[in-house]
């Protein structure tokens, strides 16, 4: 469903260039979950923003469904992959109702049934039709956050970019969250993939991880094998260890939150 070859990309020009993404090479198959996790600045959300079209000055090639990715932004891509923010209470408008904000993309996809699209929408991601006129500033974190997935998932996308999705919530409303993402990738057959530098958002969420550091993936490793300790590389290791320094212990494939205190 997704492929990354040799993706690279610079900021600037001449000498000065800085090189973000080094040759960046992976693949993603239909209804997989895969996550990229790393430090600060190893080149994660660039290489998501560039699949969801805010970078086009990149080199490499980008496929989604088999279908290339040029570097113009359409309403083609806008229906294929849609991107869930990291910040729940920046990425909504403030001054647009919850139903403004859902019905913007059906409008201007020109898409019929709007309002039963809304009414469904909203109870697939746990809220109902008393939600539909509040403002962000009614809602609480995790519920502005199930507005951005609805908003994200209303135009019927097979690829969600998903940037940090619940590093902006309390760790309660984290789990609820990720219970959610969990629930409608198996409901609606959606491919994610997945940008954060919490091991324990990985075990619960995917199936596979890429691990980046300066703008390269140096390892890519099933869930499972990572957190069994079978992880090769050493920045991959003083990641898992890292972890568990801070008192997170990592569970893959339970319906509990997996990153929980020890």
């Amino acid at each position: 469903m997704i492929d990354v070859e040799q993706l690279s990309l610079s900021f600037g020009q001449g000498p000065g260039a800085a090189r973000v993404l080094h040759d960046v090479s992976f693949s993603v198959a239909q209804g997989e979950s895969f996550g990229l996790v790393g430090e600060s600045g190893s080149g994660k959300t660039t290489l998501l923003r560039c699949l969801a079209g805010q970078f086009m000055h990149w080199s490499g090639a980008l496929r989604l469904g088999g279908q290339p990715l040029g570097r113009t932004f359409d309403r083609a891509r806008a229906r294929m992959v849609q991107m869930v923010f990291q910040d729940p209470y920046g990425s909504l408008h403030p001054r647009h109702t919850v139903q403004t904000t859902l019905a913007e993309p059906l409008q201007i996809h020109q898409m019929d049934a709007q309002d039963e699209r809304i009414g469904a929408m909203l109870r697939k991601v746990g809220l109902d039709d008393s939600f539909r006129h509040r403002y962000p500033h009614q809602l609480s974190g995790g519920q502005r956050q199930r507005v951005a997935i609805a908003r994200a998932l209303i135009l019927e996308p097979r690829v969600l970019l998903l940037d940090e999705p619940t590093s902006a919530l309390d760790v309660s409303v984290q789990a609820e969250i990720l219970n959610l993402l969990v629930s409608l990738r198996k409901q609606e057959g959606l491919t994610y993939l997945l940008v954060t530098h919490d091991l324990g958002v990985v075990a619960h969420l995917c199936d596979r991880v890429g691990v980046m550091q300066q703008g390269r993936i140096v390892e890519a490793i099933d869930t499972a094998s990572l957190c069994s300790g079978a992880a090769q590389h050493a920045y991959t290791q003083m990641l898992v260890e890292t972890t568990l320094m801070h008192g997170l212990h990592v569970h893959a494939q339970t319906d509990d939150a997996c990153a929980t205190p020890a």
